[in-house]
């Protein structure tokens, strides 16, 4: 039988991209001292290591593609965790203005959730190509409310043949930075539980930061 012709239609990576420039812009929006190295440095190199991974994609080059696609996820994470980490070494000096230090954090904060929702969409089946390729039902990774669906039932919801994009990511990372663990979509694979104990971790250590200098308890 042959697949549903919206299983054969490519995954959108539009939001993914628009993802990676929100991360870069949020990092310019930073005050300097969270911000580590030079400010225009990872902006820099978020859109020169875009270009070649939409060519990559474009001609067929999977495992270039990949391999830099993992490389600006990594460059994104690393540079989130060192802005957490000035920003535990900047609260003590109570130095900063309220109402800024309030928006560096929810600025985090996003650019946690944003950084996390590219993980899970690059690393879930094989990410975005192999899951368009295999046009397997939901997901490896985490068991997404319409993989509950009893099969006989899943007509009935439009779920047939359904499977995650990007925005189903997005929704993961939103919630589990929300509610400091899975909501709606359990986790299955191991990289994905290790992967959402460094995302809560981060989101925790925002929170309880804000938390703490707001009753100037550090």
């Amino acid at each position: 039988m042959d697949a549903p012709p919206h299983l054969d239609k490519p995954e959108p990576r539009w939001q993914a991209l628009l993802a990676f420039l929100a991360v870069g812009g949020i990092y310019l929006a930073l005050p300097r001292e969270l911000i580590v190295g030079p400010v225009w440095l990872l902006p820099t190199l978020i859109v020169i290591l875009l270009v070649p991974t939409v060519v990559a994609h474009r001609t067929g080059k999977r495992s270039l593609n990949r391999y830099l696609g993992l490389l600006i996820n990594g460059i994104t994470t690393i540079a989130l965790i060192g802005s957490v980490v000035l920003l535990v070494k900047m609260l003590p000096s109570h130095k900063e203005d309220p109402l800024r230090l309030l928006i560096s954090g929810a600025e985090l904060w996003l650019t946690n959730v944003l950084v996390f929702a590219l993980w899970y969409w690059r690393l879930d089946g094989g990410g975005p190509t192999v899951r368009h390729e295999l046009k397997k039902f939901g997901s490896t990774s985490f068991l997404f409310p319409q993989m509950q669906v009893p099969h006989d039932e899943r007509a009935q919801f439009a779920c047939s043949h359904w499977r995650p994009r990007f925005i189903d990511y997005l929704f993961v990372a939103f919630t589990q930075s929300s509610t400091f663990g899975p909501t709606d979509a359990p986790l299955l694979a191991r990289w994905a539980k290790i992967l959402t104990m460094i995302q809560v971790f981060i989101s925790l250590t925002i929170i309880i930061l804000l938390i703490s200098r707001a009753v100037g308890g550090i």
